[in-house]
């Protein structure tokens, strides 16, 4: 049995959640998220609680039970809290802006990068360098976190490039001589 898996969903006040066959939609006051999963997993609302519950004992009902219990918990913190992941530009002349629904990179290239929000993903910069990516589905806030930090990824040497808050870039020593 899932340690995971087992363990019920609290619903907080103010979360509506609804299921519909394997179909979960959560309501808060953030926002609304709606997920399918695939069958072999059981989802049943009572007493104020969530119980995901696998149908059988086989591999695949097996391994999907405690990531389906971890992927409705994330909705409904996301719809109550949200989630964001944050961003630092380390570099000469690296600038960030938002315009918009977009934002607006400046990381040594001949032409500004612009990546454009997806969904209810939103944008905040502070100082030019440091970026934070809000949003209330968990998957998406770090895809687009992802993204951004591909654009221009730390490299080892000076450490210039775009980095996750309290991520640490393994310097390597440059030629000597």
């Amino acid at each position: 049995m899932s340690r995971i898996g087992k363990l019920p969903i609290e619903i907080p006040e103010k979360v509506d959640v609804s299921v519909d066959g394997q179909k979960v939609t959560v309501k808060g006051p953030k926002g609304e998220l709606e997920r399918e999963f695939k069958a072999g997993i059981d989802i049943k609302v009572e007493d104020n609680e969530i119980i995901v519950e696998r149908n059988g004992d086989d591999i695949e009902s097996r391994s999907m039970h405690g990531l389906v219990r971890s992927l409705i918990e994330s909705m409904v913190n996301g719809v109550t809290k949200g989630f964001e992941k944050k961003l630092e530009m380390v570099g000469v002349g690296y600038s960030a802006q938002v315009q918009g629904n977009k934002l607006k990179l400046e990381v040594g290239y001949s032409h500004p990068v612009i990546i454009e929000a997806e969904g209810e993903i939103e944008f905040e910069v502070e100082k030019n360098t440091n970026i934070t990516v809000k949003g209330i589905d968990k998957q998406l806030v770090g895809d687009t976190a992802a993204k951004i930090r591909e654009v221009r990824k730390p490299e080892p040497y000076k450490g210039k490039g775009i980095k996750y808050v309290g991520e640490h870039i393994r310097r390597k020593v440059g030629k000597t001589g």
